[in-house]
C-alpha cells in the first residue's frame, strides 16, 4: 500500500498541479512542498491534508493510506475551508467564574467565520439560544455590541468572564447581562460598577457536538 506522500505526488502529477501552486495553497515554501512529496516531514498538519484533499480532489484518508480505494470530490459537495482559532479557556454559561487563557489551544474550523478567537461554554444559562455546556463560541473582538447580541465578558476586574445577552442604557448608565434560561437572573451593573464589566467581543458562531 502507497503511503501518504506517494499518494499525493502521483494525483499532483496526474492532476498538472506545480509545486508552486501547491507551495500557495499551504502557505509554505516550495521546498516544504516537496518535502512533503519525499517524506522528508512526517507529521503533516492535519489542516495541510485537508487542503491537500481539496486540491487533489480525494479524502485526506485516502491520501493517508486509511482507504484502499479513490473516490473523486463530487462537484457539488464543496470542502471546508479550516484554520485555526485561539482558544482562551472556559467562559460561564451561568454564574461568572474565572476564565484562564490557555494561548497554546486551538480550535479547527471553516475559514467563514469571522471570529478572532473562542471559548468553551460551562454551563446551562444560554441553553434557549442553543449554547450548551461543552460547546465551542466563537467570538469577533470589539468592545460594544448592540442591545440584544450575545458576548463574551469579564466582569469583576478582570477575573470573571460569562457570556450572556447585552443590554446597554447610556442614560441610566445601566448595563444588563441576561440568561438565555428563565431559571437564571439576569445581572446588573449601574455607575461605579460599570467599571468591573468588559466586554471581549461578540459571539457570532458556536460549535456541538453531536449527542
Amino acid at each position: 500500500m502507497a503511503i501518504w506522500n506517494e499518494r499525493i505526488h502521483e494525483r499532483r502529477t496526474e492532476k498538472g498541479i506545480t509545486l508552486a501552486q501547491v507551495a500557495d495553497r499551504l502557505g509554505v515554501t516550495e521546498a516544504t512542498a516537496q518535502r512533503y512529496e519525499r517524506g522528508n516531514i512526517k507529521n503533516i498538519p492535519y489542516e495541510h491534508m485537508c487542503a491537500y484533499g481539496e486540491m487533489l480532489h480525494c479524502s485526506p484518508a485516502y491520501l493517508m493510506g486509511w482507504e484502499e480505494s479513490l473516490s473523486e470530490a463530487i462537484d457539488n459537495i464543496y470542502p471546508i475551508e479550516l484554520k485555526r482559532f485561539p482558544l482562551l479557556g472556559e467562559i460561564a454559561c451561568g454564574i461568572p467564574k474565572y476564565t484562564n487563557e490557555d494561548r497554546e489551544s486551538y480550535i479547527m474550523a471553516g475559514t467563514d467565520i469571522k471570529a478572532d478567537f473562542c471559548l468553551r461554554a460551562s454551563g446551562d444559562s444560554m441553553i434557549n439560544a442553543r449554547i450548551l455546556d461543552g460547546d465551542i463560541v466563537f467570538v469577533r473582538k470589539q468592545d460594544m455590541v448592540e442591545n440584544g447580541e450575545i458576548a463574551a465578558v469579564v466582569v469583576n476586574n478582570e477575573s470573571e468572564a460569562t457570556l450572556k445577552r447585552v443590554f446597554y442604557y447610556k442614560e441610566q448608565s445601566l448595563l444588563i447581562l441576561r440568561p438565555e434560561n428563565p431559571t437564571y437572573k439576569e445581572q446588573r451593573y449601574t455607575n461605579e460598577q460599570l467599571n468591573e464589566v468588559h466586554i471581549l467581543g461578540k459571539a457570532i458562531a458556536f460549535q456541538s457536538d453531536v449527542k
